[in-house]
């Protein structure tokens, strides 16, 4: 058997996986780079001392600082949430190529804000959350977009594409802080306009790009845009419109448009279908992986990156920037390690399992070091040599990173884009992308505070959390690489804890398990039938 790049198991022609479905997918993910760049960007900036000046942080007290901090970093994931929950509607009328469209303008308004807001706190923060408008719309909107038009075999690998610009534009945030502080001099205020500047850069690459990218077929369908769907299939796939492949995911799509009568649903009858059997244990799932994405402690680093490295006992704005930027190189590797290899051919259920119990190891390393060591007081007293320990932290740091980005980071938005039904996919979307939104806002808010109080037991603190996630993932999150959208509901139409049941102790496949689902349904629409012909037949007897 020779070594793939996609999902075994599935019936996609090679043609499927072409340059056309990729490039839409890297179109797309350009929101990703604003979005990572955004988040990432923020913790340099503050830390530069043209920053500090301009902002009045340079003679604050430690607990005004962690307000301040925790403001500004929070106010863009307060706009986030919001932009994830508003958007929904507008996606659902318009259409997901429009409304990424839209969420790329509203994002170029607030980045322009931050740039123009010249020492003006008021209006940095509110320029990041209309920033967090945007950004959040898109991360609702892009990976269902990307999921509505990619093959099953590489579907994990093209959400993958979303994530890795995400990092990507992340690393580019650090290095671009580390760069203004090493060739811009702190005494003009250029040194910060320019990290925060950039960001416009993919925002408007965002706006020109969607103008080329198709509708979503999906989406199409569910407006009884029949003739464009199936013309935007053939292009998507590079295959001719009478090639079975063609038919049967068009035969696919209208057999669960219809099912679910999705053109005639309501918004109240929408919210009434979370509720319902098979929908309502994708819901929970959703939610409990966005919530468990941030308490891994992820951001703990990503947002506060050089209040991470001063406990670790490293001085000076630039050395400390330095080290922030290798954080950023080992998440972007992590996410090319999951995008390119792990996601379609480890799965989503294992790496969360694995991610899980092995990426715990580093925070608690990290922790025991602090606690031992107590490294940012031997800083504070002028001792600045580091032994062999105090490396070994800064590794498992980058580790860190690494891990959680080949696991946890992606797979939590390639699952939760995939596993809902065509009619409610957008507002359960919302409601997990929201829900991502605010654990961040939540995270990010209370953080500087974890750091200042708590110190080594952070570390330790998220540690453990990581341990009961992968205990979570092995009891409860069914495998869904390689299945059709379509297929999500068979998989999910019993509790998940059964399905996963059944493949870990009856080791028994995920075909094996929804061929027998399908079979279920068979019979079950069959005697269904037969009721409802004896139905007919006595009314027509009663008539007579």
């Amino acid at each position: 058997m020779g070594f793939s790049l996609h999902a075994e198991g599935t019936n996609d022609p090679k043609s499927v996986r072409n340059w056309r479905i990729h490039m839409t997918a890297i179109i797309a993910s350009m929101s990703a780079i604003a979005m990572g760049y955004d988040t990432s960007v923020i913790g340099g900036t503050m830390a530069l001392d043209s920053f500090k000046r301009d902002f009045g942080l340079v003679n604050t007290s430690g607990k005004d600082r962690d307000t301040l901090q925790g403001n500004i970093v929070s106010t863009f994931q307060a706009g986030c949430f919001f932009g994830s929950l508003l958007s929904f509607p507008l996606a659902e009328k318009f259409g997901r190529k429009k409304a990424i469209f839209l969420a790329a303008a509203v994002f170029i308004i607030g980045g322009t804000l931050m740039t123009a807001s010249h020492g003006k706190l008021a209006m940095l923060i509110m320029g990041r959350a209309i920033a967090g408008l945007g950004i959040g719309s898109a991360s609702l909107i892009v990976p269902v977009y990307i999921a509505e038009t990619s093959p099953p075999s590489i579907r994990g690998r093209l959400i993958g594409i979303f994530e890795v610009a995400s990092q990507g534009g992340g690393m580019l945030g650090f290095w671009i802080n580390y760069a203004c502080d090493r060739t811009i001099p702190d005494n003009q205020a250029a040194q910060w306009v320019v990290p925060l500047g950039i960001q416009l850069v993919p925002g408007a690459l965002l706006c020109a790009g969607m103008l080329m990218c198709p509708e979503s077929p999906r989406w199409l369908a569910r407006k009884d845009r029949w003739e464009e769907a199936e013309k935007i299939l053939v292009h998507l796939r590079d295959l001719p419109a009478d090639h079975p492949y063609i038919r049967d995911e068009l035969s696919d799509i209208r057999q669960q448009v219809e099912e679910r009568t999705a053109n005639r649903m309501t918004y109240p009858e929408m919210f009434k279908r979370l509720l319902q059997k098979g929908v309502r244990n994708r819901i929970m799932i959703g939610l409990l992986l966005m919530a468990c994405q941030n308490l891994t402690g992820v951001n703990i680093i990503t947002y506060y990156a050089p209040r991470i490295f001063e406990t670790l006992g490293i001085t000076g704005t630039s050395t400390k920037l330095f080290a922030t930027g290798f954080y950023g190189i080992a998440k972007t590797l992590g996410m090319i390690i999951f995008s390119v290899w792990l996601v379609e051919r480890v799965g989503r259920r294992k790496g969360l399992i694995w991610g899980a119990f092995i990426g715990s190891i580093p925070m608690w390393y990290i922790g025991g070091y602090v606690m031992r060591a107590d490294p940012a007081a031997a800083a504070a007293a002028g001792e600045t040599q580091r032994d062999g320990w105090g490396y070994l932290a800064m590794v498992c740091v980058y580790l860190y990173g690494l891990i959680y980005c080949a696991t946890w980071q992606g797979i939590t938005w390639v699952y939760c884009s995939e596993i809902f039904p065509i009619d409610i996919r957008m507002l359960c979307t919302a409601i997990t992308t929201a829900d991502q939104w605010l654990w961040s806002f939540l995270i990010s808010r209370t953080t500087p505070y974890m750091i200042t109080s708590l110190g080594y037991g952070t570390y330790m603190f998220f540690g453990a959390l990581m341990i009961i996630m992968g205990f979570w993932a092995l009891f409860f999150v069914p495998e869904t690489k390689g299945l059709t959208l379509e297929d999500m509901d068979r998989l999910f139409n019993q509790s998940t804890a059964k399905t996963v049941w059944m493949s870990l102790v009856q080791r028994r496949s995920m075909d094996d398990i929804l061929e027998e689902r399908r079979q279920q349904a068979v019979i079950y629409d069959s005697k269904e039938k037969a009721e409802l012909e004896q139905i007919e037949s006595a009314d027509v007897n009663r008539r007579r």
